[in-house]
């Protein structure tokens, strides 16, 4: 099941008619809750005694469930006719949602987890609705090149900025209302997703590790940076909130700096959700096979961290990943996290470290970025019972190996002799932080082995390194040679050679 998303433009009239819908099915949803929770409340009592705070007295009401409040609507229409201009469909679609709530709230999932306790709604608070049949013969919905005609409503302008696949069924359209107007949602169901790919035909496999310094790494290296859109609407979304103080609650003013303050904030979920698609497809498209960590998110998003946890948002990032895989016939695998942070991936030592360092050097000679050793161990344990290669395990990764990006204009010596952090503000060349950290770390792993070599992999490299490479390269290596001289190294040719 795929879910597109499209701008309505309603007349002002058709407006109205939205939003009385809306109010209409809130109450009747506040009415049927109402309903459920007497009748839980008085049924509560034990049969041989009574509670000695209180009780509640009357008859004992009939049982209540989706089918009785679904056959009361007959009623309902009779004593309030506002409720006869609203599709039937949509008030028994309104009851499911309901019905669904409440069995989240009583009955336990697998996992032995409940939701919590219906709420009743207030005003504004029910702004969709749902058309469960569309283009069918007795549908309330039907859609005809970009008009979608709702029964009770009329015909409605829809902004196609897509058009709907071919071959794709339209099984039902929910009306919803954003900050910036009216939305139509079309669930669209396709019979052809592919089978997902057989294990003996993975070709490539990495796990990805999560992370608030860079948004995930992957198991051969390459990493992805935080986009921060929270942080960074932070100022224009705190001037906005100043004037929504300001105003008279209730005002016409207030009414539209509320508006100006949900817009921003739903344009900077828009631009999260884009940026997490963008990578779930990078992923889906280069590996056959991907690995994450299953992580406690709720927990984390309790700690001293939580606007950050929240801001680059995992939880979405993994569902999205994973729904991704499946349209695509990928395999993805979420494993226990404990210990990949700690673990050595080359040996399995532990090797403690707070959060504060970044690099992982173990005494078996690995020095590597501790989200890469993190990603390998996840991949080590993905992998496990499957006829993976051992060389997309990781086992091929030389020895000392460390991750950094070539600075433009600088060689990996001259980066290295950078010391203070206002040179490197002023040059505005070290991207990610912790770098400097990891040069020194790099050197400081020099001395120790005396002649030996440390193997740096580069993910940012100039234009000229990729002149006659295929595209979709992996990537090269930059090998540091003490008291001699740096070779980039791709594709196993020398294709640039500095002096140091």
């Amino acid at each position: 099941m795929l879910t597109y998303q499209y701008k309505l433009n309603p007349t002002p009239e058709q407006v109205v008619t939205l939003l009385a819908w809306g109010e209409l099915l809130r109450r009747h949803y506040n009415y049927a809750l109402g309903q459920r929770l007497d009748w839980l409340t008085r049924t509560r009592c034990q049969v041989d005694r009574c509670s000695l705070v209180c009780e509640p007295v009357g008859e004992i009401p009939a049982y209540t469930d989706y089918y009785t409040q679904a056959s009361d609507l007959k009623q309902t229409k009779e004593l309030f006719p506002e409720y006869k201009n609203i599709y039937a469909d949509c008030q028994q679609q309104n009851l499911m949602r309901l019905d669904k709530a409440w069995k989240r709230w009583l009955i336990p999932d697998k996992n032995g987890n409940r939701g919590g306790r219906p709420r009743f709604k207030r005003r504004g608070d029910i702004c969709s609705f749902t058309f469960p049949r569309v283009n069918s013969p007795h549908a309330g919905a039907h859609l005809t090149g970009n008009v979608l005609k709702l029964s009770r409503i009329g015909e409605i302008e829809v902004i196609l900025h897509r058009p709907i696949p071919d071959g794709f069924e339209i099984k039902q359209a929910t009306i919803l209302r954003k900050a910036d107007g009216w939305h139509a949602s079309f669930s669209l169901e396709d019979k052809t997703v592919p089978a997902a790919l057989p294990i003996n035909e993975i070709k490539a496999a990495t796990g990805i590790d999560v992370g608030l310094e860079k948004f995930l790494t992957t198991a051969d290296g390459q990493s992805v940076e935080v986009p921060q859109y929270y942080r960074k609407a932070q100022a224009t979304l705190a001037r906005q909130q100043r004037k929504l103080a300001r105003k008279t609650k209730g005002s016409k003013n207030y009414q539209k700096q509320a508006s100006k303050v949900a817009r921003l904030h739903l344009h900077v979920a828009r631009q999260r959700k884009e940026f997490h698609y963008q990578v779930a497809h990078w992923l889906v498209n280069s590996y056959d096979l991907i690995v994450f960590e299953n992580l406690n998110i709720k927990g984390l998003a309790r700690t001293r961290l939580a606007k950050s946890i929240l801001d680059v948002a995992w939880g979405a990032f993994l569902q999205i990943m994973q729904a991704v895989a499946v349209r695509r016939g990928k395999r993805t695998r979420g494993v226990d996290p404990r210990g990949t942070s700690i673990n050595c991936s080359r040996c399995g030592q532990r090797v403690e470290k707070t959060l504060a360092v970044r690099v992982h050097s173990c005494s078996c000679g690995l020095v590597i970025d501790r989200d890469w050793n993190s990603a390998l161990n996840l991949l080590n344990l993905g992998s496990v019972g499957l006829p993976i290669p051992a060389k997309l395990v990781g086992g091929s990764f030389p020895r000392q190996t460390l991750r950094l990006r070539r600075l433009r204009g600088y060689s990996a010596c001259e980066a290295a002799s950078l010391r203070s952090e206002s040179e490197m503000r002023s040059l505005n060349r070290l991207r990610l932080a912790g770098e400097l950290s990891l040069i020194q770390g790099a050197s400081q792993c020099m001395q120790k082995n005396g002649s030996g070599s440390i193997l740096l992999p580069s993910f940012s490299r100039p234009k000229r390194f990729l002149e006659g490479l295929p595209l979709g390269h992996s990537g090269g290596l930059y090998t540091i040679r003490q008291n001699a001289r740096i070779i980039c190294v791709l594709s196993n040719r020398v294709v640039d050679e500095f002096s140091c």
